[in-house]
């Protein structure tokens, strides 16, 4: 993708300063102060450049948070990646074997734990992340376009310590609870139907 085309998908994921989409007067009107419009409103409109920055990562956004995990300096496990990102441990295990398979990360046997594997980024994989940066960057400049620079700073500093304090109730807690009352409910149905097997 050449740069100019780059920079027109992206910002035309974006509506002009002063330009509001179709519709949207009539749903700021409607929903007023409701965090969780306002929330959505702006994960979409980052989501969106986001996909658009990734072209065919593997694994898209989730992909390119792998990626970001796998290039520090302390690698972590395949496990504690999929629990730090709510990723449910099977699809984390597909993930990481597409970003595998395209020579981004590599699996590494723990030394103290044969049964873990930490996730490394290759040289490839680094490389790869330092681009993805930089048009992740400009993408966000797009979606922050209406913010003030003193702006922007304060509300990621703001969403920053928000996110650090959801950690009591985060998706990965989410996925394991649903999993929990998913084999709860599989086990009140199976004397179910061993009953009714034998009737």
């Amino acid at each position: 993708m050449s740069p100019g085309s780059y920079h027109e998908s992206v910002s035309a994921l974006v509506p002009e300063p002063g330009v509001s989409p179709r519709g949207f007067a009539e749903a700021c009107a409607a929903l007023g102060d409701d965090l969780g419009w306002m929330l959505g409103a702006v994960f979409r409109s980052y989501r969106d450049a986001a996909k658009t920055v990734m072209g065919e990562l593997p694994g898209g956004p989730r992909g390119y948070q792998v990626l970001r995990f796998a290039a520090q300096e302390s690698s972590a496990t395949q496990l504690a990646i999929a629990q730090q990102l709510g990723i449910d441990r099977t699809v984390m295990t597909y993930l990481l074997d597409d970003l595998v398979r395209a020579g981004l990360v590599e699996r590494r046997a723990d030394p103290a734990d044969r049964r873990a594997r930490h996730v490394v980024a290759t040289a490839d994989g680094r490389t790869r992340l330092v681009q993805l940066d930089e048009r992740l960057r400009l993408a966000e400049q797009a979606v922050l376009a209406p913010l003030s620079a003193e702006e922007t700073t304060a509300f990621r500093g703001m969403l920053r310590r928000l996110a650090f304090q959801v950690d009591d109730y985060t998706p990965a807690v989410a996925c394991t609870e649903a999993e929990a009352l998913e084999a709860a409910d599989a086990t009140a149905r199976a004397p179910r139907r061993g009953r009714r097997a034998q009737s």
